[in-house]
């Protein structure tokens, strides 16, 4: 014959809460275990008062120290040496120089000093530069320069750069041309400045010498 029980009463259904049940329990007890803490008991320490002095702080202002002083001057002691005071220290001057009375001595004769020997190179730069004499080299030019016939006939015209030197004599000499035009023009400008009188020569330092001189001469139609 099969027993037979009541659903209701079937303890097995309930198995797996009483379970988590007591599962939750012994942690709970196992927790409280760990962190349980007891203290003992013992007298209070007095700490005391903490008192508050700030109020009679008195704000110091600050010193000027004054700046150190130098230190004083010793000035040397001058020591006065009397004018009787005789030195015992002797000086020996050895001249070697056998001179008796019997000794001529000859005349010394100064001889004179050479004078500053000046370069033969012309001066390119002077202080006091070359010039025709009494300003008149514009006059001179249109009283002795002739158009030459060719440049006229070809119609050339334009200015001729010479290039000369001036000895410390006036003379001139190494005549060049620096800028040509043709035509005859430069032919008749060398002609021109070779029949000027001598110059007055350039000086350097109120010397005359020789000195290195440009001129430019200019022919136009008319």
């Amino acid at each position: 014959m099969e027993a037979k029980k009541s659903p209701s009463a079937d303890l097995n259904k309930k198995s797996s809460l009483f379970l988590a049940i007591g599962l939750l329990a012994s942690l709970s007890i196992t927790f409280v275990a760990f962190e349980w803490k007891q203290y003992e008991k013992g007298d209070l320490m007095d700490l005391g008062m903490i008192t508050d002095d700030f109020d009679d702080l008195i704000e110091i202002p600050p010193t000027e120290q004054p700046p150190p002083k130098a230190p004083p001057i010793q000035q040397p002691e001058i020591v006065a040496i009397p004018d009787e005071e005789e030195i015992d220290e002797l000086i020996e001057i050895n001249i070697d120089v056998d001179i008796t009375e019997q000794t001529e001595i000859e005349e010394i004769i100064y001889e004179p000093v050479p004078d500053e020997e000046v370069s033969d190179e012309p001066f390119l730069i002077v202080e006091d530069p070359a010039k025709f004499p009494n300003n008149g080299w514009a006059k001179f030019l249109n009283d002795n320069l002739k158009y030459p016939r060719q440049a006229q006939r070809m119609g050339i015209e334009g200015a001729v750069d010479l290039s000369f030197v001036v000895d410390a004599n006036g003379a001139i000499s190494n005549i060049e041309v620096t800028r040509s035009i043709g035509g005859g023009c430069d032919e008749e400008a060398i002609r021109v400045l070779k029949a000027s009188p001598k110059w007055i020569p350039g000086k350097q330092r109120g010397v005359a010498v020789k000195s290195k001189m440009a001129i430019r001469i200019k022919f136009r139609l008319k």
